[in-house]
């Protein structure tokens, strides 16, 4: 299903210089702008999610990018957000995730992967937006330690809560396309 926000898009021509290429990218890459045009009516929110979250947290922080992109990756394919499962598909196979970890990810605890990656999936399954009774329980805190420290333990939670609270944001305000699969599609009088 298409986004269709009821919030105002600011069209391409007036968005800020250094939006026009985040703009350009979101068209090239998804063919839909609907999330650049909604955050140009507040740039600074954008500014702040790409230079301070993406660029210091998700990319520049303590956890392996590998790691960072499989946990996204794994909430993107819950939620059913079809911009991100797109983006991050392609983020995680130039991470080093292989196509074929990527078609096994719903099977993260049988199939061939780490005892980390599964650690990993693991937490993502706790924080994922349809899970409200997540817990990082004595099990899982282990089954991290043993490949993470408490530094990367609570950095990969933030940003599954921050993933989580984008992926909520984008739904909510429609400005993002969803999946089939997605359970947070709106029920049938909210679409008309």
């Amino acid at each position: 299903m298409q986004p269709a926000t009821v919030v105002n898009r600011v069209p391409r021509e007036d968005l800020p210089a250094n939006l026009k290429t985040v703009w350009d990218d979101a068209q090239e890459r998804h063919g839909d702008t609907t999330f650049v045009e909604v955050m140009g009516n507040s740039p600074d929110l954008l500014a702040w999610y790409k230079d301070e979250f993406y660029a210091k947290i998700f990319y520049g922080g303590r956890v392996p990018l590998r790691t960072v992109e499989m946990l996204r990756l794994r909430l993107a394919n819950v939620h059913g957000c079809a911009f991100c499962v797109r983006n991050d598909t392609t983020a995680a196979l130039a991470a080093g995730i292989t196509q074929e970890e990527i078609d096994h990810l719903d099977e993260y605890e049988t199939w061939a992967f780490s005892e980390a990656d599964r650690a990993v999936l693991a937490l993502a399954d706790q924080m994922i937006l349809t899970n409200a009774f997540g817990s990082l329980d004595q099990n899982l805190y282990v089954r991290l330690k043993s490949s993470f420290t408490d530094a990367q333990i609570v950095e990969l939670g933030m940003i599954s809560a921050v993933l989580c609270g984008m992926a909520k944001f984008l739904f909510v305000y429609d400005l993002v396309e969803r999946l089939d699969s997605c359970p947070f599609t709106p029920p049938v009088s909210q679409l008309s």
